[in-house]
């Protein structure tokens, strides 16, 4: 199969160290590449993939110091993949909404993986005009925001085996060692609440973590005053050759988020290296998080104390073992090579988008629909997402 995989320009495939679509994307090219698969990967100049690459821009927007125009740059890119079309089975966006209107006429040539929040004023409205766009969402949480698009599938993320590693031994079954805080600093992220879990606790919490520009002035007024280097530390920001390391030496990783995250990719790396999670139920997080299993789901500081003691008596080989069942980037590509077939077949035979909607979803189209349909129901025997109520 052909396969095209249009990244963001914003980091390189995969990127240096903070970022997920584009880590995402490498996933993917290499687990699809792997399988006999030819991939053409779009992205930026910095990017390097198992899979042949068109760089549509010498650097990452994130990495150039030179005054950008990154939606000019992305819009470039766009009309080259358009240039390029006939020779792809499959056109796979990352690039959230701006391909759109430039593919209208080939929407059932292409699908698009949601990467971001779907809460936003207006996106119903769009998601109802462009509605022959085949979606696919990355949690159930996620599509819950925006239910009447034309989903096709939910594809949870997934990492090759090898990125991470889990070393026995490091942590001594959780006892001792470090709360592990990673990702980004922003409010949302629930920083300030990790801080306050790790007081509470009498343990250090390392910080591994980007500071946005934009997010800044949060660091240096609420945050960098709580840093004393002893017990709260803040590392800097982090690349994969150092998650490892950081995660496997952690009692656990806290993960208490504020807002409905689509994902949450610190969840599975934390995972990967048989590190327990202590999260919060927001976004996805009882999507991903086996409670009790690969650690622990809290709505509050004091449960979150309470789950430092709990996650200690988990098995770390247990944790990682869960990872390589349900996040692999192998099982990943698997889930799209099936969606593509889906899609092919619904193009070349006339009857063939009835069909998919009927498998899809286990009933029939409304009739006179061309939609492929909606998401597949979470299974059965896992609970239902909780809603952030934060």
């Amino acid at each position: 199969m052909r396969v095209a995989l249009i990244a963001p320009l914003m980091e390189a495939v995969p990127p240096r160290r903070y970022g997920g679509t584009e880590r995402v994307v490498s996933s993917l090219a290499d687990a699809l590449s792997a399988k006999g698969h030819q991939v053409t990967v779009f992205a930026n100049g910095e990017s390097r993939v198992n899979a042949d690459l068109v760089v549509c821009r010498d650097r990452s927007l994130l990495t150039d110091e030179r005054l950008t125009e990154g939606i000019a740059d992305t819009i470039l890119m766009l009309d080259r993949v358009r240039r390029m079309a006939n020779r792809f089975d499959i056109l796979h966006f990352h690039t959230e909404l701006l391909h759109f209107p430039i593919f209208e006429d080939l929407a059932d040539k292409t699908v698009t993986t949601c990467h971001s929040r779907l809460d936003h004023v207006g996106l119903p409205h769009f998601f109802r005009r462009y509605r022959e766009f085949p979606m696919v969402s990355i949690s159930q949480a996620q599509r819950r925001q925006l239910p009447d698009a034309n989903w096709v599938a939910t594809i949870h993320h997934g990492y090759p085996l090898d990125l991470f590693r889990h070393r026995p031994g490091e942590t001594g079954k959780g006892h001792g060692g470090y709360l592990a805080f990673l990702g980004r600093i922003a409010p949302d992220k629930g920083i300030d609440t990790a801080i306050e879990i790790a007081r509470r606790a009498k343990l250090p919490l390392k910080i591994a973590a980007r500071i946005n520009s934009f997010d800044r002035p949060y660091w240096e007024q609420a945050i960098k005053p709580q840093v004393d280097g002893r017990q709260i530390e803040y590392v800097g920001e982090i690349g994969d050759a150092q998650k490892t390391e950081f995660l496997n030496g952690a009692r656990a990783l806290v993960f208490p988020i504020r807002w409905p995250e689509p994902f949450g990719l610190v969840m599975i790396e934390a995972m990967a290296c048989g590190t327990p999670v202590i999260a919060y139920p927001c976004g996805s997080v009882p999507e991903v998080i086996d409670d009790g299993v690969t650690g622990r789901i809290v709505g509050s500081v004091d449960e979150a104390l309470s789950a430092i003691s709990d996650v200690g008596r988990l098995d770390r080989m247990q944790i990682r073992k869960r990872f390589e069942q349900r996040f692999s980037s192998g099982r990943m590509a698997e889930d799209y090579l099936d969606l593509y077939e889906r899609l092919i077949s619904a193009r070349a035979r006339p009857d063939a988008a009835a069909e998919v909607q009927r498998r899809l979803t286990g009933g029939d189209p409304a009739p006179g629909t061309r939609r492929l349909g909606r998401a597949l129901s979470p299974p059965r025997d896992r609970p239902a997402p909780v809603a952030c109520k934060d």
